[in-house]
């Protein structure tokens, strides 16, 4: 079983690698549907592997400049106190009953469309925001917004640990237009590493994280993401796009049936 954990892991990593897509994406319906792990302990899991990854891609990205620790600071204004709350809510309703367990497998089903149209309508919901310039948002009200994804996208998080790779890089493309591309990249890792790292710690509090499991992820997805990027150039990106999003489509429908 070690060796299908580690290869389960290579394989997420690997994905990761070619699309940018979040592993909690791939990771945590990977667990429930798989290996049978329950929905709690999967999400837990997953956002203590996350808050691994991430820390080492920001470290990357922080060296390149190209994170914009404004727009970072903006996010964890609304994601971390909501992550926070959230956790205190699954406490308070018990995150390993097991109806919380089934509303956890549906916000994961959620989670993972959300993903699917992000994947899907990207480029075209850019389009129409540079379509129409003079609707998009300065100032505080821009600030607020970002904040109020942020606060969102901590809820989504901490619930499902979907959410803080294509959800939140679609949200900065949208509200940040100007951005480039490595900006968004840069700047969604950088605030997902303090949101998955409260939550991870408040699911290590409601005793949701399985260690063993998570340490064998590790050991293959880290070889995996490197020859991901390594190779993505080579594979087109629209197929890799459409191939992911029927997968992720056909992952969600099975959480819910």
């Amino acid at each position: 079983m070690q060796l299908t954990y580690i290869i389960s892991g290579f394989g997420v990593g690997l994905l990761v690698g070619m699309t940018g897509v979040g592993g909690g994406s791939l990771m945590t319906p990977l667990l429930t549907l798989l290996f049978g792990v329950s929905p709690s302990v999967a999400v837990g899991t997953d956002l203590a592997f996350a808050s691994i990854t991430k820390a080492a891609g920001t470290f990357t990205h922080r060296l390149r400049g190209t994170v914009r620790w404004d727009i970072v600071r903006h996010l964890c204004f609304g994601a971390l106190p909501a992550a926070v709350a959230t956790t205190l809510a699954l406490k308070q309703f018990g995150a390993l009953d097991k109806e919380i367990g089934q509303i956890i497998r549906y916000s994961i089903a959620g989670s993972v469309m959300l993903t699917v149209v992000a994947l899907l309508f990207k480029g075209k919901m850019l389009a129409w925001v540079n379509a129409k310039p003079g609707r998009q948002l300065q100032g505080r009200s821009l600030a607020a917004a970002t904040i109020v994804s942020g606060a969102v996208l901590g809820v989504l998080v901490t619930v499902s640990s979907i959410g803080a790779g294509a959800i939140g890089a679609t949200l900065l493309v949208m509200l940040y237009p100007r951005l480039s591309a490595a900006e968004v990249a840069g700047t969604d890792i950088a605030y997902a590493v303090p949101l998955t790292a409260i939550a991870a710690f408040g699911h290590w509090w409601l005793g949701s994280i399985n260690w063993g499991l998570l340490a064998m992820l590790l050991i293959g997805s880290l070889p995996g993401i490197t020859l991901g990027s390594w190779v993505a150039k080579s594979v087109p990106e629209g197929f890799l796009r459409a191939l992911l999003a029927t997968t992720l489509t056909l992952v969600a429908a099975k959480l819910i049936y």
